[in-house]
């Protein structure tokens, strides 16, 4: 068979629609296929499908190597029509061809797939803005403790949160030697109420001391019952003194933590972007300039919020805090002063204005159905 030179090639192009050919749309195929095939490309296989008006018509164009030995290795034939072939062939169109062979148009619209996110990438970016926001921390802290650095102050509310820290501490040694004055007096009721048991007994055996140690007997008990009435207030007070101290006022300190946090995180940034500011301006640093003041401008709105925060706290738990000791003074005070003074009613009528009920001793205790 002889050889056929590049621009002789002939091809043949069946336009196919459900099986059927369909000549009325060969101009349309032949316009999309000009920027397929170049002049004289030798193909292994190509094939290109064309959409013409009607998408759901397909044009295809095979070329496979001629089965001749005889063929020149750089010439390619496109079987069978020669007709269809010298009108590609005079298009003079682009083709591209990739490492495997399959040819690709140049040109056409391309959907890119949505990037998938990576967890591990998010991991790791999250850690990076973690690790660099402690190191700009650290150094902020570093530098106002060495005196090189500056620090933001709100004098007025430094002033409250200072008196806050101080009269926790003094709240707390209160709340201390309150709890040791329970125990204490807990252990003098007991004694009281073993020794009039012991002094009953003894009244009963003793006839020639029998009012004696009735007496005595009555003495203790009485003592022991106001003891257990007085126990009964202080040990409200405590309670009272221990929620202002260890809840309130605690959870207003862990909120003055947090704005300290803010406030070492907001000189950290200024200082970073003041540091920027001084150096020179050019196409490198335009941009870093411009990101530390968008993070300047986060880290300053935490921190305005945070000290307003902080200074309605201080407020309420000043109101609170008055309210809630003057209660627990007067009670205090009076409950006291009717127990030394021998008062059984005084004090008594003092734990039912504050609505005290007093635990009567073994009513915690589990009955022996309970224990079953």
């Amino acid at each position: 068979m002889a050889q056929e030179s590049p621009k002789n090639s002939a091809a043949e192009i069946p336009v196919t629609s459900n099986g059927q050919l369909e000549d009325s749309h060969e101009h349309s195929f032949n316009r999309d296929l000009k920027c397929s095939l170049p002049v004289g490309l030798g193909l292994s296989e190509t094939k290109i499908t064309s959409h013409g008006l009607d998408s759901s018509k397909e044009g295809v164009v095979e070329a496979g190597q001629f089965p001749s030995s005889s063929a020149s290795p750089k010439s390619s034939v496109i079987s069978p029509s020669s007709a269809a072939a010298s009108r590609l062939a005079g298009q003079g169109c682009d083709l591209i061809i990739p490492t495997g062979g399959r040819p690709q148009q140049k040109s056409g619209p391309v959907v890119l797939a949505d990037e998938v996110k990576n967890p591990a990438m998010e991991k790791l970016e999250l850690v990076r803005k973690w690790s660099l926001n402690t190191y700009k921390c650290t150094r902020q802290i570093i530098s106002e403790k060495l005196g090189r650095g500056s620090r933001t102050v709100d004098l007025e509310l430094e002033a409250q949160i200072d008196i806050l820290r101080d009269n926790k501490k003094k709240y707390e040694n209160i709340l201390r030697l309150a709890q040791t004055l329970s125990t204490q007096l807990f252990q003098m009721v007991h004694t009281q109420r073993q020794l009039g048991d012991a002094f009953a007994d003894l009244s009963l055996k003793s006839l020639e001391l029998h009012e004696e140690f009735g007496y005595n007997a009555d003495t203790q008990k009485l003592l022991a019952k106001n003891g257990e009435t007085l126990l009964g207030a202080i040990n409200f007070f405590i309670a009272s003194v221990n929620t202002l101290v260890n809840k309130t006022i605690e959870d207003t300190l862990l909120t003055v933590k947090q704005y300290e946090s803010a406030r070492i995180e907001y000189d950290a940034y200024r200082t970073d972007l003041e540091e920027l500011n001084l150096g020179p301006r050019d196409a490198n640093t335009l941009p870093k300039i411009e990101q530390s003041q968008q993070l300047f401008q986060v880290h300053k709105e935490k921190y305005d919020k945070m000290r307003n925060d902080v200074s309605i706290k201080l407020k309420f738990l000043e109101e609170n805090k008055v309210k809630v000791l003057h209660n627990q003074l007067v009670l205090f005070h009076n409950a006291i002063a009717a127990y030394f003074a021998g008062n059984q009613k005084q004090l008594e009528q003092t734990l039912k204005q504050f609505h005290i009920k007093l635990k009567t001793p073994g009513a915690d205790a589990p009955s022996w159905l309970e224990e079953q």
